[in-house]
């Protein structure tokens, strides 16, 4: 069966992005298609690795070819044209901000296993560890060294099992000296991080900002090309009003918000199974409605999971009972910034004139 790069575009049209509900052609998903032998050469416009709905458009996307007598080679491929910034952190593709409007949430422990997460799924994954006063980062992720040098003094992160982590905590002798910076001070590390780091190429860096709404966050938030922010909380009516303001913040610079996430949304008795909601129950549904933003997924009360201040990603702990909702919100976090960056995709290329079919002329 013979096919033409025209035609092949056209059986693409019967792929249906499953978040934003119309076929991929449409919305500008497909840079190119060259037909080379046997081989179709597919150029899509994804910039989500490893997140479960561009994983699985990508599969579409081969079946499609396999139905005509094709293999596929697919390439990912977003620049300038699409609507991305690559003057700012060119090496990286996406900036995820973690933030909360107060502390105690647990927004550091679901940084961590955040970035820990998406680095199990095979992504290459940064954390910064902004969260100047409180860089607790390295007590869930420990690295295995020192940070380097550059000849031209730029700092070059450790590792911690894959991710490359940069925090305030490697620069204190103790790991119970205080950081005790004013803002300018504070300001400075901040872009110290931001600009004098070699990240190499990154899919994914992971930001985990300091609590609240203050000078510190809003310096990041103009610096930085952020994707999208998740927004930790806890039930509590206390912990819900400053959510409130934090989701309000992100919406004023224009920052998407990813959605939420309700960490401590209950706990489950080891002894007899039942759950009990000790903050409250569902505090986290008034803000997804009240916003318009999805909830991302619920974190119960574990030990594991930061309360006993054990060292290590829970996400990549098999044992653990509380892996699994981890793992989801993983996956939903890559899936929503997936989601937001083909909505950008499709906002800077719905104004080029679509393909015209040809026409039959009469003799």
């Amino acid at each position: 069966m013979s096919i033409t790069e025209h035609e092949l575009k056209i059986k693409l049209e019967e792929i249906e992005d499953p978040d934003i509900g119309e076929d991929i052609v449409t919305l500008g998903l497909v840079n190119d298609v060259v037909i080379d032998d046997e081989t179709a050469r597919i150029s899509l416009a994804l910039n989500a690795p490893y997140a479960p709905s561009e994983m699985e458009l990508g599969n579409r996307v081969r079946e499609v070819c396999d139905e005509v007598g094709l293999e596929a080679d697919l390439r990912a491929h977003v620049g300038q044209e699409h609507g991305f910034d690559d003057e700012v952190l060119p090496r990286v593709r996406n900036v995820i901000a973690v933030s909360s409007g107060k502390g105690g949430v647990g927004k550091t422990t679901v940084a961590a296993n955040l970035a820990a997460g998406l680095e199990k799924r095979g992504a290459m994954v940064g954390l910064l560890d902004a969260d100047i006063h409180g860089p607790n980062i390295p007590k869930i992720l420990p690295v295995e060294g020192e940070p380097g040098v550059m000849p031209n003094e730029d700092i070059v992160p450790p590792r911690s099992d894959g991710v490359r982590v940069i925090s305030m905590g490697f620069m204190t002798e103790e790991d119970d000296d205080p950081a005790i910076l004013r803002g300018p001070m504070v300001n400075k590390f901040m872009m110290k991080f931001l600009e004098g780091v070699e990240w190499g190429r990154l899919d994914y860096l992971v930001v985990d900002l300091p609590p609240g709404t203050g000078d510190a966050t809003l310096n990041l938030l103009q610096s930085m090309p952020v994707t999208g922010s998740v927004v930790v909380t806890t039930p509590q009516e206390m912990a819900l009003e400053d959510t409130r303001k934090g989701v309000q913040m992100f919406n004023k610079h224009d920052t998407p918000v990813l959605g939420v996430v309700e960490n401590m949304s209950s706990f489950v008795c080891p002894s007899c199974g039942d759950q009990h909601g000790l903050f409250g129950t569902d505090g986290a549904d008034d803000i997804v409605d009240r916003y318009d933003v999805p909830l991302l997924g619920k974190i119960p009360i574990h030990p594991d999971f930061g309360a006993d201040g054990s060292e290590g990603p829970i996400v990549k702990d098999d044992d653990s009972e509380v892996q699994e909702p981890v793992e989801n919100v993983v996956a939903e976090i890559a899936d929503r910034i997936g989601e937001a960056n083909r909505r950008t995709v499709a906002e800077h290329t719905s104004d080029e004139p679509a393909d015209v079919l040809p026409t039959e002329t009469e003799d």
